[in-house]
């Protein structure tokens, strides 16, 4: 990401300038993106949280139907809200083979632990 020195205001806007003062060619929206993420260290937690929009995938339509991915920590942590004690009680159980599939997406900085919480409670957030 360029740095505001880069940057020339003009009467059009604003005109990226490479350290020769020359102007550059538009980058893409999503080049321009992944380059801030990277800069700011944030790339490896937002690839670790797009487990969330893949939920449904990763863990299968019966598990997907009762519950709700919510966010993922630091450190590693998914938060799930479901639907009742008897379900979470299921899938605390099923917590290894669920981990294993979500963390099978190669190049993914893995989730080591699912917190389970019946949807409703906000003790978890």
């Amino acid at each position: 990401m360029q740095s505001p020195a880069s940057l020339t205001r003009t009467g059009q806007g604003m005109r990226r300038r490479n350290d020769e003062g020359r102007r550059r060619p538009p980058q893409r929206v999503d080049a321009a993106i992944t380059d801030y993420l990277r800069s700011a260290g944030l790339e490896r937690r937002v690839r670790q949280a797009a487990v969330i929009p893949e939920w449904a995938e990763l863990v299968g339509p019966q598990v997907a139907k009762v519950t709700e991915p919510l966010r993922v920590s630091a450190n590693g942590t998914l938060f799930v809200a479901v639907r009742s004690n008897p379900w979470m009680n299921e899938l605390s159980m099923l917590e290894p083979q669920l981990l294993s599939a979500i963390n099978a997406t190669p190049g993914r900085e893995p989730i080591r632990k699912i917190r389970w919480q019946v949807a409703g409670d906000q003790r978890g957030r």
